[in-house]
């Protein structure tokens, strides 16, 4: 099981660049970030976590471009994998999209992570013009016009919401495959969606149950017809051993753990901290050098 860190970026605080750079001196596996392009100020959408129109944090306000902030993070580390948690596609053209997570992962050398969700926030998403009740419609095309660009030499695509003819586009991501999960709530529907159209689930912060959601996401997974397993990242609050072991257990391929919203060194401190507490190795030779990268599913 690996153990990965997620920033709430924002124009204050650490910045990507030197959070990822921490966390991979730490021996952290992967550097996650959020997504929103902005947040309307009159809303009909509640928080899925306040319940109403009040929001758990104004960085909300505030998040950076998550591409931006990944291309940063990827030029002062070499081993650490960079996702998001998670993106919102439809909030793009998907053309455009494509060519900007190409472009991250061919630099990178192929550390891209991309987790994705269908949107809770309805106002932003009309906003960008996604009809009503078709965001899940949508995101599945843009995921599927995505890879033709990153896997066809002359790469068409004709839906419902997406057409192009054929077309050259490069890069291609320097990864065969690049991993896609779905972040969102654990339920039939969301497994049936992923088991379709994705390689793997991330759970909501705070969800609880994951002891038995995961056995309805196998069952899903094998029900598509889908070879080998999901990859499973649970959003972990403090680090509890007897309840990482369970998850281990159970099949869960990653833990992802907040940042705090504050300066540098207090960050710092508090990744070489978490590092400790969850056994890992931390930096190899000199200060701040990489660790050997983890093994990720191809």
């Amino acid at each position: 099981m690996r153990y990965g860190v997620a920033l709430f970026t924002s124009d204050r605080g650490i910045t990507p660049a030197e959070a990822a750079r921490a966390a991979e001196a730490a021996g952290f596996a992967a550097f996650y970030v959020p997504e929103h392009t902005h947040i309307p100020v009159r809303r009909e959408s509640p928080h899925p976590g306040t319940g109403s129109a009040e929001l758990p944090d104004d960085r909300y306000n505030r998040t950076l471009d998550p591409w931006v902030a990944l291309s940063m993070a990827a030029a002062v580390t070499s081993t650490i994998r960079l996702g998001t948690a998670v993106a919102l596609p439809v909030e793009h053209d998907p053309i455009t999209l494509a060519k900007t997570i190409a472009s991250v992962d061919h630099l990178s050398g192929g550390r891209v992570l991309l987790g994705v969700g269908f949107g809770w926030n309805a106002d932003e998403l009309t906003d960008h013009q996604v009809p009503p009740g078709r965001r899940r419609t949508v995101l599945r095309e843009y995921l599927e016009a995505m890879q033709a660009l990153w896997t066809q030499q002359e790469a068409s695509y004709h839906g419902e919401y997406v057409r192009f003819a054929a077309s050259w586009a490069w890069p291609k991501p320097a990864q065969p495959h690049i991993p896609v999960l779905v972040g969102a709530a654990g339920s039939a529907k969301t497994f049936g969606w992923i088991a379709r159209s994705a390689d793997g689930w991330l759970s909501t912060p705070g969800e609880d149950g994951i002891e038995d959601k995961v056995p309805l996401l196998r069952q899903a997974w094998a029900a598509a017809g889908r070879d080998g397993l999901p990859q499973i990242g649970v959003l972990s609050g403090k680090p509890d051993q007897d309840r990482l072991a369970r998850w281990q257990q159970l099949g869960v391929t990653d833990v992802i753990f907040g940042m705090p919203d504050r300066a540098g060194d207090e960050v710092v401190g508090y990744l070489g901290r978490l590092a400790g507490k969850l056994g890992l190795a931390g930096a190899v030779g000199q200060p701040g050098s990489p660790r050997p990268g983890p093994t990720w599913p191809k």
